[in-house]
């Protein structure tokens, strides 16, 4: 496993857990899934995996349960991450939710603690002196921000007085925005940029085609998993495939070095199972070519997917089967 070269208090590795899944049954969650999950989060510390993030969202507090059951004694040597969901996050609530989070998680201290999203109406102001409040006491060590644009990032550490560490955000080859300005602020400022759906919901795990789309809810709910979109994506996933070979690896693995190959990034793809999450683990030691990342992305910029509005009726065709 390969680390983040930064001066944190525990060290942060290259490819952390994301845990939405644990917990919520759209992702599967049923009556063996915590005894799968903590199989995972074992196997995940014997590879060096330190960073397991979560939210009070995720589950409705069955993810926190979940991590904090799974990872036991060792809570204490690892970076837990969690989210307060922004609803009405002035001081007071943010204290009271990092209270309740932190006692689902049965741990003493959140390592990294975030705002899940960008109130629209609450001021990061008083977001931010509810954090110091709470590092100020030792319950909360880091304080992250999530789905931030740069300029809310950079008023938020105003408003804390101190570093906000990280920003969680959707980036993956597909979803290349955080190139433009947040990966190189977090390079030039000693910040990390945590990348979520790092292979876009599996879209760049090659497992899917026009042919043979996802069937669970969460997916089918992606424009990135229209039949159009993934006749679309082929050429991208021959490329995907190509460098793979040369390193005998997957498709999603080479997706991942992609996203990892900046010095301050760090991904949490969720793991379905064991296998899954060793996989993930051993993207970290891909090193791909300059040749190989400029055929990335020169594929990755090729790639011209249906979105936004004119994704809709698509969308709802396909649900409809028409």
């Amino acid at each position: 496993m390969r680390y983040v070269q930064l001066d944190t208090p525990k060290p942060i590795s290259k490819i952390g857990l994301g845990t939405w899944q644990f917990g919520s049954k759209e992702w599967g969650y049923g009556p063996d899934y915590e005894r799968r999950a903590a199989e995972i989060v074992r196997r995940a510390l014997d590879l060096g995996v330190t960073l397991f993030d979560t939210a009070e969202l995720y589950g409705f507090g069955r993810s926190e349960r979940i991590l904090g059951s799974a990872l036991g004694d060792d809570r204490s040597k690892v970076v837990v991450a969690s989210k307060i969901f922004p609803l009405l996050p002035v001081a007071p609530v943010v204290q009271q939710r990092a209270v309740a989070s932190a006692a689902r998680l049965g741990v003493d201290g959140i390592d990294l603690y975030q705002v899940h999203q960008a109130n629209p109406v609450v001021a990061d102001t008083t977001t931010m002196r509810g954090m110091r409040s709470l590092q100020d006491v030792g319950l909360v060590g880091e304080v992250g921000v999530s789905n931030y644009g740069l300029r809310r990032w950079r008023f938020a550490e105003a408003a804390l007085g101190r570093r906000v560490l990280s920003n969680q955000v959707r980036y993956s080859m597909i979803d290349r925005g955080p190139e433009e300005d947040l990966i190189p602020y977090a390079e030039q400022a000693g910040r990390i940029v945590i990348a979520y759906s790092p292979l876009a919901q599996g879209f760049l795990s090659g497992r899917y085609d026009a042919t043979n789309p996802p069937a669970g809810a969460v997916r089918r709910a992606n424009p990135y998993f229209l039949p159009e979109n993934l006749e679309r994506g082929t050429a991208l996933i021959a490329t995907l495939r190509e460098v793979a070979d040369a390193h005998d690896a997957t498709p999603s693995q080479i997706a991942l070095a992609y996203v990892l190959r900046h010095p301050n990034v760090v991904a949490i793809p969720g793991a379905s199972g064991v296998e899954q999450m060793e996989r993930n683990a051993a993207a970290a030691e891909i090193d791909l070519t300059d040749d190989e990342y400029a055929a990335l992305v020169a594929a990755a910029h090729a790639f011209r997917p249906v979105t936004g509005v004119a994704a809709v009726p698509r969308m709802v065709r396909a649900r409809l089967g028409r």
